[in-house]
């Protein structure tokens, strides 16, 4: 019989392995491999929003920073936008000075790709209300945060600190960075740093 339970448990860890790693492997590769690592300074980024001005991380030091990576196209996105989900959360965390960044990774010709312009309209029909907008269709800033899912979150500290990776809620009524945001305004440790992001995969361009 214990022979038998240890079996099942091997399984069970491989197919979480699996899991895990998986989604790296149906979307195309990032151009540059992931600096991100939670409890450690997040990874510096200078891009330029869907109105022409450029972002920096650097400029943002004393608050909360929320990156959502956003693909319209992807049901897994669409569903969270639809019932409102998402803009809830940008409603509630931007009305606390948190920046909330939305990033489309997509590549030019793939799911999801926009133009600035686009991307405004789809985000305004939609309710939403992020901080601002970045486009990353070199798939870079994509790359340093390894991000692989749409959607998929990351959460840094005033600090600079990230302090929360992985999915925007378990598919039901816990969210993942309401709980880490509440969590840290109240300066209480992540109870939940890391969770496993669940979506479409990242459509990256080609590496060259």
């Amino acid at each position: 019989m214990k022979k038998g339970v240890l079996v099942a448990s091997l399984l069970l860890v491989a197919g979480l392995v699996g899991f895990l790693v998986l989604p790296r492997y149906m979307a195309s590769a990032p151009p540059v491999e992931a600096q991100a690592s939670l409890g450690k300074p997040a990874p510096g980024f200078q891009v330029v929003d869907v109105t022409g001005e450029s972002v920096a991380l650097s400029a943002l030091s004393g608050k909360y920073v929320v990156l959502e990576w956003w693909n319209h196209g992807c049901p897994f996105v669409q569903a969270l936008y639809k019932d409102g989900k998402m803009q809830e959360q940008q409603k509630k965390w931007t009305g606390r000075d948190v920046q909330w960044l939305v990033v489309c990774s997509s590549a030019p010709g793939k799911q999801g790709h926009v133009t600035p312009e686009e991307a405004i309209r789809i985000q305004a029909e939609a309710g939403g209300s992020p901080t601002r907008i970045l486009l990353d269709p070199q798939g870079m800033l994509g790359g340093l945060y390894g991000a692989r899912t749409t959607p998929q979150m990351f959460v840094i500290d005033p600090q600079g600190v990230l302090i929360y990776a992985g999915a925007i809620d378990d598919r039901g009524s816990k969210n993942y960075v309401e709980q880490a945001l509440n969590e840290a305004f109240e300066g209480r440790p992540i109870s939940e740093p890391l969770t496993v992001p669940y979506g479409c995969s990242v459509k990256y361009g080609a590496k060259t």
